[in-house]
């Protein structure tokens, strides 16, 4: 593939950081080149030829870096193969089963022409920031939740995707 693969993403804690970074190193390996950067520093998203945009989960609401990088660069990402995740539940049922998309990310996903989402389990330790992190710490429902083979097997799907398109065109 002659194009790079941005991964873009949105973190408080670093859980989704992770994964990101998850996913380029998939992709890289797979002959496909990418990086990943935090949502809100990349200034330009036309430079890139495929498009994931990852944001953790709060309270039902896609992490605000994502949410703002789909709006400032609809434009740039219309067109391209875009893809979403999500990471956050703090339990193991992304791993038992499909979670739909949220509705702000499944409208952005549906104005896009999205390629896919999928969601991930998420990572809430002691020391994570926010007064709700912290209150959800002292309930007992912290714990890491990333099923790292599931993210290697998506971004693995990508690969083969953004491959297969190369060779058609």
């Amino acid at each position: 593939m002659d194009g790079k693969v941005l991964i873009a993403y949105g973190t408080t804690n670093g859980s989704t950081a992770r994964i990101a970074e998850t996913v380029a190193e998939v992709l890289n390996r797979e002959g496909v080149p990418a990086e990943a950067l935090p949502a809100r520093s990349v200034p330009d998203a036309a430079a890139y030829e495929a498009v994931v945009v990852g944001g953790a989960l709060y309270a039902g609401r896609w992490h605000k870096d994502a949410r703002r990088f789909v709006r400032r660069h609809r434009g740039e990402l219309a067109g391209r193969p875009v893809w979403f995740f999500s990471s956050g539940p703090l339990d193991a049922s992304a791993s038992e089963r499909e979670i739909p998309p949220v509705p702000g990310v499944q409208r952005a996903m549906t104005g896009l022409d999205a390629m896919g989402h999928t969601t991930f389990g998420g990572r809430l330790e002691e020391g994570a920031h926010g007064t709700v992190a912290r209150m959800i710490l002292r309930s007992g429902k912290g714990g890491d939740y990333r099923d790292f083979t599931a993210v290697v097997s998506w971004a693995t799907e990508i690969a083969k995707e953004l491959t297969a398109r190369e060779r058609a065109t």
